[in-house]
């Protein structure tokens, strides 16, 4: 059984480490992490210093940035949108196994620029423990732009970020991780925007299915659908429709992933050097 989490003791240590700067600005993506940053920000900085900056752009979900642009509303916070062009740079375009690197090097170049607006500030973002130990090129890109993790420096791993944030009853506490889009495409294989669009449209009609917590793979012309393993009977029932529907997206062959959905299965493909 887990150990308890105590997540007043998890509120004092990010309330000593926000009380520390003169402000922030937080990459904020809609998902829980950096919506805990942005929030606990808020709290303990102000709205005047606890600024929000996410980046419209074709990898990230149309429904993900209004759930951002929802979360900001609600807790009163400032939120900045850039646009980063990231799908114009072949470093990332081209799908190497660092993609993720290029991505995050535009972002915070922007995210950068911005903070010449705001003297003093540091940039943030909403790197956990337990991404430490898995693949994310991004962190480097961090790492070379001085952006601070403040849920990482108060040793909070996945399920303490949970747990807190359902503690202060923030509406995503629960949201399934949704990275972007551009994960959905194998390395080497060229992201678009077609692509891109495509991926977002096919998920779009899993989720009025009522399969929310979905990846579509997109293997050239196959859609490679993955659903946790308890959904895929259920989503069987649904297939033949889902098949008509993703060719008139523009999938001419859809199949059902009978292993289930794995958070970062295109990684099996990567060199184990670069693991």
């Amino acid at each position: 059984m887990a150990p308890e989490i105590d997540t007043e003791k998890l509120l004092r240590a990010a309330r000593d480490w926000f009380l520390k700067i003169p402000g922030s600005v937080t990459a904020f993506s809609g998902g829980v992490d950096s919506a805990l940053v942005l929030y606990l920000a808020r709290q303990n900085l102000g709205k005047e210093r606890a600024i929000g900056c996410i980046s419209d752009s074709p990898s990230l979900k149309r429904r993900d940035l209004q759930e951002a642009k929802d979360f900001c509303r609600r807790y009163d916070i400032q939120l900045d949108i850039i646009h980063t062009q990231e799908i114009d740079d072949e470093a990332y375009y081209s799908n190497p196994f660092n993609r993720c690197y290029a991505c995050k090097s535009h972002l915070y170049h922007d995210l950068s620029a911005l903070l010449q607006k705001y003297p003093g500030f540091v940039a943030t973002n909403g790197t956990n423990c337990d991404d430490l130990g898995d693949y994310r090129p991004g962190l480097q890109a961090a790492s070379q732009a001085a952006v601070r993790s403040p849920l990482a420096d108060c040793g909070m791993d996945k399920a303490a970020v949970r747990a807190l944030a359902k503690s202060l009853q923030l509406p995503n506490w629960n949201k399934p991780a949704s990275p972007c889009l551009s994960s959905r495409i194998p390395y080497g294989q060229s992201v678009t925007r077609e692509k891109l669009n495509r991926i977002e449209l096919a998920e779009s009609v899993l989720a009025r299915y009522g399969f929310e917590e979905a990846r579509v793979r997109h293997y050239q012309n196959e859609a490679r659908i993955e659903v946790p393993s308890e959904s895929i009977a259920p989503l069987k029932a649904h297939m033949p429709k889902i098949v008509e529907t993703f060719a008139a997206i523009g999938f001419p062959q859809t199949t059902l992933d009978q292993e289930g959905l794995v958070s970062g299965k295109l990684n099996r493909a990567l060199p184990n050097d670069t693991k």
